[in-house]
């Protein structure tokens, strides 16, 4: 079956099907419908019932590909989702009219790729402290650690911290053999990979050796006051409301302070409350914080995940 929709330039059709028909592969996946491009048509076994959604689509990948936007697979799904919600209207402004973070240590230019991703960078450069909460995969932790990157570079902050919780060793590390460093690395291994990516790993251990980057557990923020620091907090959802109280009253002049986390994954002893669900009741409506609630439409890692995470969402209220 023939779609409505055609395209005729051979660089629009290879920005809209990526490297190997990968971007068409979506729909298989996600969909469970086959589409291919023959010539300048869209042909597809998807059912009668399923074109005007399609037709939708591709109405916005053909405009986006005949204006220069080279389409990925995240891309292409994140599209499907917002089609399914019936929410593309804006979409064109989004992808038209994207503003870097910066260019990583590969070269790659870091961007925003969802409207609530946008909203959270926009928020993260107007704030004083953002909070960034959803499910993983959704570029809360790596879209903060690329802008703290980026005001570094620009000379806006003197110095990174990032931090988590420690909650798998209680933040208790005296009973763990070796160092400090030895100890907690483990723990902390996902801030270290995104520094990687942003900076590269000689530039990184050499800001960390410096002391103008550093990462440690949220255990060793007490007592301090951080200025001219931009300052994030991952996996907040793991604090307990001393903790996050401690670290929110860490915040000195000239800083910034970024939280994430998942309110639905805690990892602390049952029956201790999250600090960071305390601070969301709390500080909602305040003024200077920032909170953005990111949800499954956001998240841009593989399709599978997606499934993944609906099948879980699915099975809360069911008897296992």
């Amino acid at each position: 079956m023939k779609l409505n929709r055609q395209i005729h330039h051979a660089e629009a059709i290879a920005r809209l099907v990526g490297i190997q028909d990968r971007n068409l592969l979506v729909f298989k996946q996600y969909l469970g419908i086959h589409v291919s491009i023959l010539g300048s048509e869209i042909v597809t076994d998807a059912k009668k019932e399923q074109l005007p959604l399609l037709e939708a689509i591709f109405a916005v990948l053909i405009e986006l590909a005949e204006h220069q936007v080279q389409l990925t697979e995240r891309d292409v799904m994140y599209i499907i989702k917002l089609a399914e919600k019936n929410e593309l209207e804006d979409v064109f402004d989004l992808y038209r009219n994207r503003k870097k973070i910066l260019v990583n240590d590969q070269g790659k230019s870091i961007y925003p790729k969802t409207f609530n991703q946008r909203s959270y960078v926009e928020g993260i450069n107007n704030y004083d402290l953002v909070f960034g909460v959803g499910p993983a995969g959704t570029g809360k932790t790596y879209l903060a650690v690329a802008q703290a990157v980026a005001d570094l570079k620009n000379n806006k902050v003197k110095k990174l911290i990032l931090t988590r919780p420690v909650v798998e060793a209680g933040e208790n590390l005296g009973f763990l053999p070796g160092d400090l460093k030895e100890k907690v690395d483990p723990y902390l291994v996902p801030l270290y990979d995104a520094l990687y990516e942003m900076l590269g790993m000689q530039t990184t251990l050499s800001l960390l050796e410096k002391g103008i980057i550093e990462i440690a557990p949220l255990a060793y923020m007490r007592g301090r006051t951080l200025e001219n620091a931009f300052v994030i907090l991952d996996e907040a959802q793991n604090t307990t409301k001393v903790q996050m109280k401690m670290f929110l009253t860490r915040l000195g002049f000239a800083s910034k302070m970024v939280i994430t986390g998942d309110p639905s994954q805690s990892d602390l002893p049952k029956g201790t409350p999250s600090g960071l669900n305390q601070a969301l009741t709390l500080l909602q409506g305040l003024e200077d914080i920032k909170i953005i609630t990111f949800d499954k439409i956001d998240v841009v890692r593989h399709p599978l995940v997606q499934r993944i995470l609906e099948r879980y969402e699915n099975s809360e209220n069911q008897p296992i």
